[in-house]
């Protein structure tokens, strides 16, 4: 298994292109935007309950800033993570590449997670980038360090499930934008569609609540660490893991 020079190039493609760059800067950007306005309301109010106390009680900065924090980055990773996978085999199949890669002695799998730990890498440098809003909050107030642990491993579960569609998207087209909009699209998909869980209701709603994405990741934002939340992320990531697999292998023997 030859992974750690597939994750060495993929690295170094990331960070000698502006592609990391302009994610990390944007996710950086709006995620501060975020974290100001959120943090912003939560000490005017505090402010204003200083003259009515009954409403100081309600205010708990683990609830007012920490976890429409965790969702709202959510969302961010929602349009971001594409971006991140887009090129990882696309661009490899537009520019002829990837024969050559899977003539290489190496194995698919190698090619494959040494890809996705790449991928995997530039978004947990996203997220490292995130811990200074935690740490300003700390810094003024108690925090509660179960639902900080708990919102970012949900969202560290959650991007992974993210790459690892993103990846099979890209695995399937030469077209970067293609494979962006794929990946965007099924994410969408999955996210969404426990809304209409509470309208169909009885047995179907339960199955659109459990492959909803959005409804296995309000768990951890709350702090609470459920064994079938973490199950369905990476059963998820398993299988879109799974299906890159078997596309680059039906590339392989189509020649």
């Amino acid at each position: 298994m030859r992974i750690w020079p597939i994750f060495k190039k993929e690295m170094r493609l990331y960070f000698t292109s502006p592609i990391a760059w302009v994610i990390l800067t944007i996710f950086t950007l709006i995620t501060g935007y975020f974290f100001y306005s959120i943090f912003a309301f939560f000490t005017l109010a505090s402010m204003q309950s200083m003259m009515n106390p009954a409403m100081g009680r309600e205010l708990n900065v683990t609830d007012s800033v920490l976890r429409p924090l965790f969702s709202n980055i959510s969302v961010i990773l929602l349009l971001l993570m594409p971006l991140v996978t887009m090129r990882l085999f696309a661009e490899e199949r537009r520019s002829g590449t990837i024969e050559l890669l899977l003539t290489y002695p190496v194995r698919d799998g190698a090619v494959l997670i040494g890809k996705y730990l790449a991928a995997l890498a530039v978004y947990g440098v996203m997220l490292a980038a995130t811990l200074v809003y935690p740490a300003l909050v700390l810094y003024f107030a108690r925090v509660e360090w179960g639902v900080l642990l708990t919102g970012y491993l949900g969202l560290l579960l959650m991007g992974a499930t993210f790459l690892a569609v993103g990846v099979f998207a890209s695995s399937l087209t030469e077209n970067q934008i293609v494979a962006s909009i794929t990946t965007f699209g099924v994410l969408l998909i999955f996210w969404v569609i426990g809304w209409s869980a509470d309208y169909v209701g009885g047995v179907v709603g339960r199955v659109l609540t459990h492959v909803s994405l959005l409804e296995h990741f309000d768990s951890f934002a709350k702090g609470v660490l459920d064994t079938k939340d973490v199950v369905y992320y990476l059963d998820f990531t398993i299988i879109a893991l799974f299906l890159t697999l078997r596309s680059l292998e039906a590339r392989r023997w189509k020649g």
